[in-house]
Order: C-alpha cells, then sequence, then structure tokens
C-alpha cells in the first residue's frame, strides 16, 4: 500500500511538473508573439503615417513593413546565438533571457518619439528596437518547443510540442484585442498620434507574468542527460549540420509555405483591406482576431490526431488545403462583402493550424537531442525569412506592380505548392534516418519520425 501511494503521489508530481511545462512555455510564446504582433498590426495601419510621413502611401507602406521584416531578419542571428548557448547551457536560462529581451525592447519601441519629433531618428530607433525583438523571437520558439517537448509524456510529443505554436495565434489575438480596446475608447486621431503606444507599454506588465511562470520550471530531461553523459559538444551548430543537405532543406521548405500565407493575412490583409478595398480598420483587425482564436483552439486537436494516427498524412493533407485557401484569400476580400471576407479570415484560421501545430515537432526530430536547439533554430528562423519575414513586402510591391492582387494570390499559391513538393520528398526520406544515425545521449521517448 505505501509503494502504491508512493508510486501515485510521484506520478502526481510528474503531471504537475509536467504541465507547468507547458504552462510556461505557452504563456512565454503568448506574450513573445504579442509583442512581436503588437509591431506587426501597428506597422500595418500607423507606422507608415508616423515614422514616414514624407513618402507617398505607397513608399511609407513598403517602409513600414520592411521595419517589419528586420525582426525577420534578426531571427538567425537570435537563433544562432540562443541555439548555441540552449544546447551548451541549457534550454531554461535562455528562454527566460529571450523573454527579457523581447519586453525591453517592446516596451521601448512605445516610447520611441515619432519622425516630427526628432526626424531620421525616429525610424532608425525603430529599426534597432526592431532588430532585438527580431533576435528574443529567433531564441524562443524553438527552445519553448523543445523544453515543451522534451518534457513530454510518451506518446504525447506533437500535443506538448504543439503547446509552444499556439502562442503565436494566441499573441494575435491578444495584440488585437488590446489594439481594438485602445482604439475604441479613443478618437481614431489620438490613437493613430499617440494612443498606439498603450499596447507597447503594456508589454512591461505582460512580461513580469511571463518570467514568473517561466522561472519555476525544471531544466529539460533530455538537455540534463546529455551532460551527465558528456554529450554536450563546442560546436552544436556544425555538429546539427551533419543530418545532410537533403535532409534540412526539405525540412525548411516544408514548413516556408505556413508563414508567408499566415503573414499573408494576418499583416498584408490589414493593409490591403483598409486601403484597396475600402474595409475599415475594427472590421479587419476583428476579422484577423477570430480567425486567430479558431486558429489557436485547434492546436490541441490537430496534435491529439497526429498522436494518435500519425503526422504525415495530416501535413500533406494541411498542406493541400494550405495551398487552396491562400490562393482563394485576397479573391474572396475583393468580392468587397464583409460576410464573404470573414469566411475568408476564418477559412484561414481553420486551415493554418494542420501544418502549424506539429512543424516543430517535424523540425525537432531531425536533430539528435544534444544538438537539437541549435539545428531546430537554423531551420525555424531561416524558414521564419524566406517565409514570413518578406511576405508582406513582396505582397505589396506585386500588388502595386500589377494593380491588383492577382500577383499576390499567385504568390501565396506558388509557394504553398513548393512547401507541398518538399513535404513529400522529405516524408520519403528514411524515417527518422538524422535521429537514428547521430549520438543521441539516452533513450528518451521520441514522437513519430519524420
Amino acid at each position: 500500500m505505501t509503494s502504491n501511494r508512493r508510486h501515485t503521489e510521484n506520478n502526481d508530481r510528474d503531471g504537475r511538473a509536467t504541465r507547468r511545462v507547458a504552462l510556461a512555455t505557452l504563456s512565454g510564446t503568448v506574450l513573445e508573439g504579442y509583442d512581436f504582433f503588437v509591431y506587426g498590426t501597428t506597422s500595418a495601419l500607423i507606422f507608415n503615417s508616423q515614422f514616414f510621413p514624407s513618402l507617398s502611401p505607397t513608399a511609407g507602406t513598403l517602409a513600414a513593413f520592411s521595419t517589419f521584416a528586420v525582426g525577420f531578419a534578426a531571427r538567425p542571428v537570435g537563433g544562432l546565438v540562443f541555439g548555441h548557448f540552449g544546447d551548451r547551457v541549457g534550454r531554461k536560462g535562455t528562454l527566460v533571457v529571450s523573454l527579457l529581451m523581447m519586453g525591453i525592447a517592446t516596451t521601448l519601441i512605445g516610447l520611441v518619439p515619432n519622425y516630427a519629433v526628432i526626424g531620421v531618428w525616429a525610424p532608425v530607433l525603430l529599426v534597432l528596437l526592431r532588430f532585438v525583438q527580431g533576435i528574443a523571437l529567433g531564441g524562443e520558439m524553438a527552445g519553448a518547443t523543445l523544453l515543451s517537448m522534451e518534457h513530454a509524456p510518451d506518446g504525447r510529443q506533437n500535443l506538448f510540442a504543439g503547446f509552444p505554436q499556439m502562442g503565436t495565434p494566441a499573441g494575435l489575438v491578444l495584440a488585437n484585442l488590446v489594439i481594438l480596446t485602445t482604439g475604441a475608447v479613443m478618437p481614431d486621431a489620438a490613437f493613430t498620434a499617440w494612443g498606439w503606444r498603450i499596447p507597447f507599454l503594456l508589454s512591461a506588465v505582460l512580461v513580469v507574468v511571463g518570467l514568473f511562470v517561466r522561472l519555476r520550471v525544471t531544466e529539460s530531461p533530455s538537455f540534463a542527460s546529455a551532460v551527465a553523459h558528456d554529450k554536450v559538444v563546442a560546436n552544436p551548430l556544425a555538429e546539427s549540420l551533419k543530418v545532410g543537405f537533403p535532409r534540412l532543406t526539405t525540412t525548411l521548405f516544408a514548413a516556408v509555405a505556413s508563414g508567408a500565407v499566415g503573414y499573408v493575412f494576418m499583416v498584408y490583409g490589414l493593409s490591403y483591406g483598409t486601403s484597396t478595398v475600402g474595409f475599415d480598420r475594427q472590421f479587419l483587425v476583428l476579422c484577423v482576431t477570430a480567425a486567430a482564436a479558431v486558429w489557436c483552439c485547434l492546436i490541441p486537436f490537430w496534435t491529439t490526431i497526429a498522436d494518435r494516427f500519425g503526422r504525415r498524412r495530416m501535413f500533406l493533407a494541411g498542406s493541400v488545403a494550405l495551398l487552396v485557401a491562400g490562393s482563394a484569400f485576397l479573391p474572396l476580400m475583393d468580392s468587397g462583402s464583409r460576410a464573404v471576407t470573414l469566411v475568408a479570415f476564418l477559412l484561414m484560421g481553420l486551415v493554418m493550424p494542420i501544418t502549424h501545430s506539429v512543424q516543430g515537432a517535424i523540425i525537432a526530430d531531425t536533430f539528435p537531442v544534444h544538438v537539437r536547439y541549435s539545428g531546430s533554430s537554423l531551420v525555424m528562423q531561416t524558414g521564419a525569412i524566406i517565409g514570413g519575414g518578406l511576405a508582406p513586402m513582396i505582397a505589396v510591391a506585386l500588388q502595386d506592380a500589377t494593380g491588383s492582387s492577382l500577383g499576390v494570390t499567385f504568390y501565396a499559391g506558388g509557394i504553398s505548392l513548393v512547401s507541398l513538393v518538399a513535404a513529400v520528398l522529405m516524408f520519403r526520406m528514411t524515417p527518422g534516418a538524422a535521429v537514428v544515425a547521430a549520438p543521441v545521449p539516452a533513450p528518451e521517448p521520441q514522437s513519430e519520425a519524420v
């Protein structure tokens, strides 16, 4: 009886610890997603007039989106730095630092004077702080995915790796709700002049909450095992490249459509809908918020399906669905109908989580444990530049060049097709070849190999 009671108590304690890790990784990515998307939404709606007033509307929007893209250019830097220390020092400490960096940079953006006050220094400071945001996020997503996945009970790796992925849509929902509320309680002129700063300043409060939760988690058992077996290497990034160029490139391109199509609908859709179609700002922000809420709520469903039935067919089917939905999004908006446009956004919210929910686990399983942070960061953040960071700028340039949404539609469909082909090739490779062939510090439960 005593032995059974002790076993039950240990299981309960392990279960609480595992749930705490899931909450910590989710809360951290939500807050980092909030900070990142507050900038994205504001750059689409406000920054052209506040920081680039001397440019034409199109040039000003391109300039605003270029500062948005700077964050993505910085993400590989953050991924490499945090990945290196995450594989050598530990997952937990690097994630605490990334959260602090993001919160401080976001708060300071809310304090940067506009162009009318300090001239060219305004966009310069904006770009510098955006770069810090990108470094922080570059270290966050891979690390949070690994910390949650490596604490997961056997057979639930996809579910736990999916919790940090929820931070992207949940952060977007939180950011847009704060922006909507701020805009609703003050006149448009006041919001454009100074009210947009409030969501940035609130980051200082939110980061305290995230730190409180994150500091209470334990280090990854997989990393602890690597340390115990003396498998920590001096250059984890170089070691991670040994999985081979074909596996790296197919994994990279399989994930780029999620970012590209996602940022077309989350960020570019706001600019296009207000400036070209003629919808009001509040309606479009509500549409994006509703879509992101659907996206967030469906991630646990799809990750549970992946754990139970496998993720290969699910990911391929999701890639096809993303191709269709991404190609239909702007033509549906062009109808000018509020109802049809809302359907277009909700369709994106339904489709996005199918691939996005498991791509973190797929990327992580490409690499052995002791270099997993570095390798995952490299793939995730390179994909973020190719897919996400350039998408709004490319979309604006294509729309301006063609005078319609046709070019952007072909872009969304084309990059989705590239990801679909890459996913097919990736899944045809020897399952788990990289993970099996590389030295792993100790046996651990793995999600379905890709």
